[in-house]
């Protein structure tokens, strides 16, 4: 396989995306696997409505598309107004509230050297409508919601951060904090616990990390390649899955890589609680 990411749990099955091949793809614990769809975005994240309905992130398009049970795609949003250069990672909260997140620079050029990042983190309400509700987040990366639909957490890789938002009733952000610093980690995709934690999947370090809200360390899981996403589900939502693959550097993101994709799994004493939901 491909780079991997945006692990989901749904239906009783694992969902993710091989970006490289340009491909979602459900699996179950057997090792059962089903192609979902086909689309060549890069990145290609994706979340489920309430409905069930698959929404994902076409940078292709610059829309948020949904996915029909034919596996057919329609314009669910337009997202060009948040970034003329793409979108990242995608959450889908307990009321239908989707939030996409850009990091809005060219990523091969690398951020710009301002104390203000372009990062931005954009708000699609039911109605199809996109409008920016968080700014100056230097690599916004996995996102996740807790389960009363009242704080949004962000992985800000670059920063080294997770930070938090609260949520209001019309889907709007405010009160920014840092939920934790992270040291020299680099937080990719996310996902909560019923107690409270947080998992973060760290490429460069090749680990995933459990941690409390103010940063102490609870539990470490060493993996042998980048973490690159994590999410909690299984029967009884305590397993722990990684999409995992060896990184070649920003310079050979588009070469012809030998990325090495995995999906790993591992019980875990804490089960899943928020959103992506389970």
């Amino acid at each position: 396989m491909g780079l991997l990411e945006s692990p989901r749990w749904h239906r009783g099955r694992l969902w993710f995306s091989d970006w490289t091949a340009g491909e979602i793809i459900a699996i179950d614990d057997d090792g059962e696997s089903e192609l979902i769809v086909r689309h060549q975005s890069l990145p290609l994240c994706f979340d489920f409505l309430p409905d069930g309905r698959m929404v994902l992130v076409s940078n292709q398009e610059r829309a948020l598309l949904s996915v029909g049970a034919d596996g057919a795609l329609a314009t669910y949003a337009d997202l060009s107004m948040v970034s003329h250069l793409g979108c990242n990672d995608i959450v889908v909260d307990g009321r239908g509230n989707a939030y996409v997140n850009s990091p809005n620079f060219d990523f091969a050029a690398g951020p710009p050297d301002n104390p203000v990042q372009p990062g931005a983190v954009a708000l699609v309400t039911p109605d199809g409508t996109a409008r920016v509700v968080a700014e100056d987040i230097a690599f916004p990366n996995g996102m996740a919601v807790s389960p009363d639909n009242a704080t949004l957490i962000v992985a800000d890789s670059y920063r080294h951060q997770l930070l938090a938002f609260d949520v209001g009733a019309d889907g709007d952000l405010s009160g920014r904090r840092v939920w934790a610093d992270l040291g020299d980690a680099a937080p990719d995709g996310i996902c909560l616990d019923a107690a409270g934690a947080s998992w973060y999947a760290d490429v460069p370090h090749e680990q995933c990390v459990r941690v409390a809200e103010g940063g102490e360390v609870l539990q470490t899981v060493p993996l042998d390649r980048g973490g690159f996403a994590c999410m909690l589900g299984g029967a009884n939502g305590a397993s722990l899955y990684v999409v995992a693959a060896r990184w070649p550097g920003a310079a050979g993101l588009h070469a012809d890589t030998k990325w090495d994709g995995q999906v790993l799994r591992t019980s875990v004493a804490v089960a899943g609680a928020g959103w992506p939901a389970r």
